[in-house]
């Protein structure tokens, strides 16, 4: 049964991580080459629409499957690269809800009055908050496999 929670825990990392590597370094810079903002917010608003909803069911499974595998030890014996996961994961969370609460939320307003300026602005402050989970989301990997 471990087995099977912790691959859903890294499928639901791998999911969130993903994402974020193909908006950040594919999407994201290819569309701002090529499109003109009333084009392009839409755009990006629509794509950030979908990942967003698998980001939720991401951020879901991994409480979820996170809490079945600390509740199988002693937290105290836990390795110290699960307490480090497990704080950085509570901070993405909430920079996640953040992202989705505020500026995705103004975005999408934005976009919906053909606002540019305005949609522009929250689609810089969602790629800092993006860059900003990108970060800590490889720090926490590298603290599960390097801090035993």
């Amino acid at each position: 049964m471990y087995e099977v929670t912790k691959f859903f825990h890294l499928a639901a990392g791998l999911i969130w991580l993903g994402g974020m590597t193909i908006l950040i370094w594919a999407v994201r810079p290819n569309v701002i080459a090529q499109l003109e903002p009333s084009q392009r917010i839409p755009l990006l608003s629509a794509i950030l629409a979908r990942f967003l909803k698998a980001v939720w069911l991401c951020i879901f499974v991994l409480l979820v499957t996170g809490s079945l595998m600390f509740a199988g030890v002693d937290m105290a014996l836990a390795p110290k690269g699960w307490h480090v996961m497990l704080g950085l994961g509570f901070v993405m969370f909430a920079i996640f809800g953040h992202l989705y609460f505020v500026p995705f939320r103004r975005l999408q307003r934005s976009t919906l009055v053909a606002d540019w300026p305005s949609a522009a602005k929250q689609l810089a402050q969602i790629h800092l908050l993006v860059l900003t989970n990108f970060a800590l989301g490889w720090l926490a990997v590298a603290a599960v496999v390097v801090w035993r």
